[in-house]
Order: structure tokens, then sequence, then C-alpha cells
């Protein structure tokens, strides 16, 4: 429950562990891997730790397991292989544990909001930081305005939630793709020039 009313429009039904580990840059990395596990493309599950080391699940799925040792981070082989469902959310707990907002921007390159597509990120980088993923996109035929829904995640850990347009009532939860230089959401402004990519 949410002290603010205001936030979003819908919760999206997905389980988020019982760990506080399900923020707002783990919610987007989340949503990636889980598309790219469900058709079995685990090469292009890889996250970088807020260090710089590369995590990738078929890594993970292939037995290694990250050690860490002050400011090292390294693979060692400990388990048997296996890309069962709770091998791959074990995985994403470590990711989520040292990967954030700052190395997550890090790995996204800057795009044009003109050029915005579904999967694109509004990112801030820090702590905090905070980050919205654009999960649809509509276009108006008779005036070809586009308009994008956005969801997110939060601290302490949430379940990605679907949210309220706080600008424009009669549109929400839709926003205008051209808002501007910056993106009012329900808990963060960003600036266009945050918007970026995997």
């Amino acid at each position: 429950t949410k002290p603010n009313r205001n936030v979003y429009e819908a919760v999206v039904d997905l389980p988020i562990g019982k760990q506080d580990l399900h923020q707002c840059a783990d919610a987007v990395m989340r949503l990636r891997a889980d598309y790219f596990y469900s058709q079995k493309q685990y090469d292009k599950i890889h996250f970088n730790f807020t260090n710089g080391f590369r995590a990738d699940f078929s890594k993970w799925a292939a037995g290694y397991r990250i050690a860490i040792k002050g400011n090292k981070t390294s693979w060692i082989k400990t388990a048997k292989p296996s890309d069962s469902y709770e091998t791959y959310w074990k995985y994403l707990e470590k990711v989520f544990m040292y990967a954030g907002t700052a190395s997550l921007e890090k790995e996204l390159k800057p795009i044009n909001a003109l050029d915005i597509k579904i999967g694109d990120v509004f990112i801030k980088g820090g702590f905090p930081g905070h980050a919205v993923i654009v999960v649809d996109m509509a276009v108006n035929p008779k005036n070809n305005q586009k308009i994008m829904l956005l969801a997110q995640s939060y601290m302490p850990a949430q379940e990605i939630q679907i949210l309220k347009n706080p600008n424009n009532s009669s549109l929400s939860p839709w926003y205008a793709v051209d808002f501007g230089t910056s993106l009012q959401t329900p808990e963060w402004t960003f600036s266009s020039s945050q918007l970026k990519r995997f």
C-alpha cells in the first residue's frame, strides 16, 4: 500500500520475491530479462553490477556463481547446470542486490525522445536515482499524436505499477510522447535527455 493514492492506475501481477530487492531499476531489468527468459534467449540476459562486473545468466545457468570479496567480483563453479525458473530468480536477486540506477544508466544508450519505443527507459542514475519503463504505445490515426504507458517499481521493494499521469487526468494513465523538456511522473521528474535504450 502506498501512502499517496495517486501514483498508479494498476499493479502488474508478477511476484517480486520475499526480499526488499525489487526496486525501480530492478523492475526494468526484470521485465527485459523475463522477456528473453520466456523466449529461451538466455545469452541476451546480462547486466552490469555497480562495480562494472558483467553478470551473464548463461554463465549462471552453466553452474557458475558470483563470489564477492571486498571490491573483487569473480565467477566460481559451485552448482549443477540449470536454467529452471528457481535458478533464474536466484540470478535476478543477485543482480538486484548489486546493480541499480547508477550501473543501469551507464549500460543504456541515450536516444531522442521523438524516437521513443516500447522498452525504452527514463532513468536518473544515483543514490537515490529512479527509472521508469515505457510498456506500451499508441498512435492517434487522425493527428498522429503518440502516447505512452509508463511503469515503475519503487523503494522499498514494490510490485510494478502502471503510472497515473499527474499532468493530464483526461489522458491518464497515458502520457503524450511530445512532453517537452521535462516529464513529470507521480514520484519523479525526468528531463528528455534522460531517455535511454538497451
